[in-house]
């Protein structure tokens, strides 16, 4: 078997593996409707074991071993944030809400300036 075949045989097995997937889901959502008589903890107990199945099966293929090695990327990209102190973030946030005074006053400003103006050319207005 040659290399190219065995990738094709393992992309056909992790596409099966991820319609069984699928199909549990759906299973379990076929399940709550036509469960409708039965208690409700009864009928999201089988939309729940489907998702399980499904998050099993789906575990055990190249997509779940392909998420596994990202989570733990992600994890470990974590650990390097450099989180900032209480003072710097105190001092950011000091200084957004300044930022924010100063460019509500230049609006208002430039509000007032261009509704005077409007008011002086054209005569209407209060």
């Amino acid at each position: 078997m040659t290399d190219e075949t065995k990738q094709d045989a393992i992309g056909t097995a992790d596409k099966a593996k991820l319609w069984v997937g699928v199909l549990a889901i759906a299973a379990g959502i076929a399940a709550y409707y036509l469960l409708g008589n039965q208690a409700a903890w009864l009928r999201w107990l089988c939309v729940l074991g489907g998702i399980a199945v499904a998050v099993l099966v789906v575990a055990f293929s190249r997509y779940g071993g392909e998420f596994r090695a990202f989570a733990v990327s992600a994890r470990s990209e974590l650990r390097k944030i450099v989180w900032p102190t209480r003072n710097e973030t105190t001092m950011t946030t000091v200084v957004v809400f300044a930022f924010v005074a100063i460019a509500g006053l230049f609006f208002w400003g430039l509000d007032v300036v261009l509704a005077w103006a409007t008011r002086a050319l054209t005569g209407q207005g209060g």
